[in-house]
């Protein structure tokens, strides 16, 4: 394995480690719904990018501005996917609307490079891919059947925001299975769009303040509308300011330093052990339960990112920026 890519690997890890902390925040301002709670979460920590990456923003705007459909169709994806994500939650509830969104992540990511980019797939991402979506499956069978809560696997960005409320009729479960599918091929989007600018030569710190920066902007107005409960408490003020600051801003930093060294498709895969990490910390935390079943589904999902990391790098592997 290149030192690049084992650089790459290991920011898209941490990343994961951040964005699973979200759930167990979320849990300390329970009545902020999800589109405010991702509006601000992404919103201003896309912003937040785009302030960083300024001078870089200035210095290639010719280059953005050669590539603006490929920055337009990725801060839109970035403005769809916290509101699909933190909404699929919401209406389906955390297990299935976080595996739903996850799963299908890395799935479409591969999608992108095989027809887009007419790139061949690896087989150790074929099978990474595919354990790491039977371990995310595991995880959300066994939160339904150890019955735990409404998070019981506390994957996912979304968890809390009023998350949970899917437990109704069936209606609501296939909307927030659309919600998730949205939220997972948005997310595939984005994370292609910035690689993509990254490999036609744009600076990592111009690609992801772009497209994160412009998201960022289509986000200030829904948070205008709906953030009126984060200013209701100092809590919520906190737990806003957290998310905002760490799992995106710092989460994102860390993630646009692993797309320039790894494929979009391997960057997704890895954090489908985002779920896992909510999970051991909803059970440390939170105080909830996991099953047999769920300690089994961590394992698997660990097995997909042992794979990604002892895979050798092959010409099919696009780990080169």
């Amino acid at each position: 394995m290149t030192d690049q890519r084992r650089a790459g690997l290991l920011a898209v890890t941490v990343t994961a480690l951040l964005w699973g902390t979200t759930g167990t925040a979320a849990t300390f301002a329970p009545d902020v719904g999800p589109l405010a709670i991702g509006a601000a979460a992404l919103g201003i920590g896309g912003l937040l990018q785009a302030a960083v990456g300024a001078r870089s923003l200035r210095t290639n705007v010719p280059l953005l501005a050669r590539r603006r459909g490929l920055v337009l169709v990725g801060a839109v994806a970035v403005a769809v996917y916290p509101l699909a994500f933190y909404s699929a939650m919401h209406t389906a509830g955390v297990a299935v609307g976080s595996v739903v969104s996850l799963a299908s992540a890395p799935l479409a990511s591969g999608v992108l490079e095989r027809v887009v980019d007419r790139r061949p797939l690896s087989c150790w991402w074929v099978l990474a891919a595919v354990l790491g979506v039977l371990g995310s499956a595991l995880l959300c069978l066994s939160s339904v059947a150890g019955a735990t809560g409404p998070a019981a696997d506390g994957s996912g960005p979304a968890d809390g925001a009023g998350a949970g409320d899917g437990d109704g009729d069936g209606g609501s479960m296939v909307l927030g299975v659309v919600l998730g599918l949205v939220a997972g091929v948005t997310y595939a989007v984005y994370s292609w769009a910035s690689r993509r600018l990254m490999v036609d030569g744009v600076p990592r710190a111009a690609a992801m303040g772009a497209v994160f920066g412009g998201g960022g902007l289509l986000l200030v107005p829904v948070l205008a509308v709906t953030g009126a409960p984060l200013l209701a408490a100092a809590q919520n003020i906190a737990v806003g300011a957290y998310m905002a600051l760490v799992p995106m801003f710092l989460g994102y930093l860390l993630f646009g330093y692993g797309l320039s060294r790894i494929p979009a498709s391997t960057a997704t895969t890895v954090t489908l052990t985002e779920p896992a990490v909510a999970a051991v910390l909803a059970v440390l935390v939170v105080g909830e339960r996991l099953t047999a079943l769920g300690w089994v589904a961590l394992g698997v999902i660990g097995a997909a990112l042992v794979v990604l990391a002892l895979a050798p790098t092959n010409t099919t592997d696009g780990t080169r920026p």
